[in-house]
């Protein structure tokens, strides 16, 4: 009983002081105050830029395909969402780039139903950043269906539609920005003239 007790408080020992070995003495590092930035935005970003900091759902943190913003943001994203938001989706990937609808019909057209699946190649808005597809689904008999891939003038319609309106969604972004921005910079001159009064 004795010699396990022993064996298992070699081993801790053997485990334990290559770890504190390693760490070493703490030395903090001399900071110039005059190089770093008073507010905290700034600070955030020159910390990630220097890479001393992560942002959250980043493909380099995260092994993703790439860099996205928050879907409701992307004006593409929400123009697809409003073009087909009459019809039921099966899947909505944003992190994918691909929206895929259920077959839906027409309430006087039982025998025929449409699904649609709208594929995003950049976040670009034009014609080429949509890849969509419009399949269609015909059963004369209960149970035997043809299914087709068809839809050249729906297509042309849906891609109209859905730039049109993620050209409104950005026009109407850039204004909300652009007022931020300038309310921002009010604010920043007049805490500047407070500083001065003082």
């Amino acid at each position: 009983m004795k010699n396990i007790v022993f064996l298992k408080l070699i081993i801790f020992l053997l485990v334990l002081i290559p770890l504190i070995h390693s760490c070493g003495p703490f030395k903090p590092k001399k900071v110039d105050a005059r190089n770093i930035p008073t507010k905290g935005t700034d600070r955030v970003k020159k910390n990630i830029e220097e890479g001393r900091g992560f942002k959250l759902f980043d493909s380099k943190n995260f092994g993703g395909g790439g860099k996205f913003d928050f879907a409701s943001s992307n004006e593409l994203w929400r123009a697809s969402l409003d073009a087909i938001d009459f019809m039921p989706l099966v899947s909505a990937n944003y992190s994918g780039g691909i929206i895929i609808t259920d077959w839906y019909s027409e309430q006087n057209s039982n025998n025929e139903s449409v699904k649609i699946s709208i594929r995003f190649l950049t976040n670009e808005i034009r014609a080429g950043a949509l890849d969509i597809k419009v399949f269609k689904k015909v059963c004369p008999i209960p149970n035997q269906c043809v299914t087709t891939e068809t839809g050249d003038e729906l297509i042309r319609e849906l891609k109209k539609n859905i730039l049109r309106k993620a050209a409104i969604y950005e026009k109407e972004n850039q204004l909300k920005r652009g007022k931020k921005f300038h309310k921002d910079a009010q604010s920043d001159i007049f805490a500047k003239d407070e500083r001065v009064k003082n």
